[in-house]
């Protein structure tokens, strides 16, 4: 039938040009009433005729619809019968804009809701263990009773092992032998050196520098001496790298506490992770020449008892202790001496971090990482206790918030139950090495939990300057919501920084976060103002120890603790745009480069000058500024941001995430320096250090270098502008002034 109508109609076509000849169009528009129709006249005139054609017409048309209405129905049919057969898939719902942002009041007030001060005691009791030293058994059920937790709640669960290299005492224990009498410490301290030395021994109060160079100022030579220090004010591990520089034989540490500590345990090695495999992971499966940490102390180091301790000092001859140490006695002399016998055993264990994830709606590919270590010595209640519970409750308390309470994180929160914490933060550092190109410019920040109680009259906190101002603001929130909490009195001032702010130590878990990942961190712990909680490393880290030193107030902080950590995870988590303060960073860069610039002027005018006219700090300085002229344009992008414009948004917060990983300074090797934060790491390569250096030369020290003070300086300077140039964004959009 189609046919046959198109055929009609090129008919119809052909023969009506043939009608109107050359010019038809003027007269086939002239409507000539004295003609008759075309089709008539070839089908004939009369009426009959018309009317059959009419009708054939119609019929056709019938006919072809009713095919049409058939076919198109069959598939309509078929399509049901598929669909009736195959399964239906659910309905996904995807992020197409911005996530529902919640109202920031209502996502605290949630946070606290499920944060309930009852809940902690039964996650203390679940979570509390008498022995779960690293790589033991006790270590390993709490990590299963971690994942087991994560697993209820429906999160996203994985674990990371490795195969670690550590220092444990012998069977027979280690030695000391003063004055033929002879002791049997029962604690000791991983990764000493081994061996047996005899040499007389020097009380040197903390075996800080400070406190080395008083020795010094008193003619009393360190070389192949026994440095007899106290605990606290520096790590065990600073305390015998200071007297390895002076040439030390060995290190005692005792407890200042006037508690008696039976037995105290620790780590010297001077840097974290496995010194066995420096910058790299362990795994099983990783083949590398045989390595060990520069920061393995290459003298001995030991604890002892107080009682011990005191008994070393009351028969001590020589010079008198100096009055600002406070202690009575004699700082002992050549007729002292000591033999100090330390045989640790070096073994190799299996360690398990433990994982869970809740996922973000809108850049699930950027996460925020808050872990706590899960082994201690002994008990380890304040140690790893109090940590592990706070995490696993808010792990349990903010899924809660996204199942039940329509809270859409817009990025992802890793919760990590780190292992062997207590050997240098060696299953924190090793996952680090591990994955190192994986978290790059996706892990944009960790809150440590490590420690957290330690006292009920202070609060402390140690971070990355960029998230200083976040740290104000979710103090004075928390403090807001629990105004019973009286140690956020001191913190209500207008220099709250100078009574909460402390340096991140390379003894604190989050530092190789900041210093080797270059991502930014956050460390914080409720303490006392008089003295340091003495039960660290030690069997008598218990709850009811920690309930005596907090007046019984640990359920209480744990609860504030968690507010404080949640709040601050969930601020980086909920806003469009990262709560980081480039400001910080601009202000403690141009107080560093302030201090170089009069340092070396102060050389230079020297007679003879002690470094050379043409060295000028003007590259750096103009490094700087480059800096705060990248830092003021993106505080002006962010003013004029869209903030329902996902890409925008992802675009400047990659700009802010570039910020602290471009401090790791790209010239020296993450194996021979693995901090390389210019800033926050340590080594030569470091701002510090330059300062220290330019002093050195002006104290005429002959270890000090002017080659090696201006290598070092220009590649700091370059790197200040690297950071700057990165933070500029687009190519052309830097500053190429230097």
């Amino acid at each position: 039938m189609e046919g046959d109508n198109s055929h009609v109609e090129m008919k119809l076509s052909s023969e009506a040009d043939e009608e109107v000849g050359g010019n038809g169009v003027g007269d086939h528009l002239n409507h000539n009433s004295s003609r008759k129709p075309y089709v008539a006249q070839k089908l004939g005139r009369t009426p009959k005729n018309l009317c059959f054609m009419g009708a054939t017409i119609f019929l056709i048309f019938i006919i072809g619809y009713l095919i049409g209405y058939l076919v198109h129905r069959n598939k309509d049919t078929v399509a049901t019968s598929a669909a009736s057969v195959l399964p239906l898939e659910k309905t996904v719902v995807h992020e197409t804009g911005a996530a529902p942002l919640m109202d920031w009041d209502d996502v605290k007030k949630l946070l606290a809701e499920k944060l309930k001060a009852t809940n902690f005691d039964s996650t203390f009791r679940e979570f509390s263990h008498a022995d779960h030293r690293a790589g033991s058994s006790g270590d390993e059920s709490l990590g299963n009773r971690v994942l087991a937790k994560f697993k209820e709640g429906g999160m996203k669960t994985w674990t990371d092992e490795h195969f670690v290299k550590v220092q444990d005492p012998p069977a027979s224990g280690n030695r000391i032998v003063f004055k033929n009498k002879e002791y049997r410490p029962g604690g000791f301290l991983s990764y000493s050196a081994t061996g047996t030395v005899t040499g007389a021994v020097v009380f040197a109060h903390y075996g800080r520098e400070v406190d080395l160079t008083m020795l010094s100022d008193m003619n009393i030579n360190l070389k192949d001496r026994v440095v007899l220090v106290k605990t606290g004010r520096i790590s065990f591990a600073e305390k015998v790298a200071n007297a390895a520089k002076k040439n030390a034989a060995a290190v005692l540490i005792y407890s200042e506490s006037n508690e008696e500590i039976p037995s105290l345990f620790g780590h010297v090695h001077m840097g974290s992770g496995d010194p066995y495999t420096p910058g790299f992971p362990s795994f099983n499966h990783t083949q590398f020449p045989p390595v060990e940490s520069s920061g393995l102390p290459r003298i001995l180091a030991q604890t002892i008892s107080k009682r011990t301790a005191v008994e070393i000092l009351g028969q001590l001859n020589g010079q008198v202790i100096p009055e600002s140490w406070v202690n009575i006695g004699r700082l002992g002399d050549n007729r002292d001496n000591i033999t100090v016998e330390v045989n640790n055993v070096l073994t190799e264990k299996k360690i398990t971090n433990v994982f869970g994830v809740i996922q973000g709606f809108v850049d699930a590919d950027r996460y925020m990482v808050i872990g706590a270590q899960r082994d201690a010595w002994g008990p380890g209640f304040a140690a790893s206790t109090v940590g592990t519970s706070v995490l696993v409750e808010l792990a349990r308390g903010i899924l809660n918030m996204v199942k039940n309470d329509g809270f859409k994180p817009r990025r992802s929160i890793v919760f990590a139950s780190w292992s062997a914490g207590e050997y240098g933060s060696i299953g924190a550092t090793e996952w680090l090495e591990g994955y190192l190109s994986s978290l790059n410019m996706k892990a944009f920040s960790y809150v440590n939990l490590d420690g957290i109680i330690t006292g009920s009259s202070g609060f402390k906190v140690a971070s990355s300057p960029l998230l200083q101002s976040l740290i104000g603001k979710t103090i004075k929130e928390v403090s807001d919501t629990n105004k019973g909490v009286s140690v956020f009195s001191q913190i209500k001032t207008e220099n709250w920084e100078s009574n909460v702010l402390e340096s991140l130590t390379v003894d604190n878990s989050a530092y190789p976060f900041l210093a080797f990942s270059g991502i930014p961190s956050v460390s914080f712990r409720f303490t006392s103002d008089k003295s340091e909680y003495p039960f660290f490393g030690t069997t008598l880290d218990t709850q009811q120890n920690l309930n005596h030193v907090t007046s019984n107030k640990v359920t209480q902080l744990a609860q504030v603790a968690a507010q404080f950590a949640g709040q601050i995870v969930l601020r980086l988590v909920h806003d469009h745009l990262l709560q980081m303060d480039l400001g910080k960073y601009d202000r403690l860069i141009r107080t560093k480069v302030a201090q170089i610039n009069l340092r070396v002027k102060k050389l230079q005018n020297l007679q003879p000058p002690l470094l050379p006219k043409d060295l000028t700090v003007k590259w750096l300085i103009s490094a700087s500024g480059s800096f705060s002229r990248a830092s003021r344009s993106l505080a002006n992008d962010i003013l004029n941001s869209n903030l329902e414009d996902i890409e925008m948004c992802r675009l400047i917060n990659d700009r802010i995430m570039t910020v602290e990983r471009n401090f790791l300074s790209p010239y020296v090797s993450p194996r021979e320096s693995p901090f390389r934060h210019i800033l926050h790491g340590s080594g030569a390569h470091t701002v510090q250090n330059l300062i220290d250096h330019l002093e050195a030369l002006g104290s005429r020290n002959p270890k000090a270098d002017v080659d090696l003070f201006r290598n070092q300086f220009a590649l700091a300077t370059w790197t200040v502008q690297g950071c700057a140039n990165s933070l500029a964004g687009n190519i052309w959009s830097l500053d190429n002034e230097v």
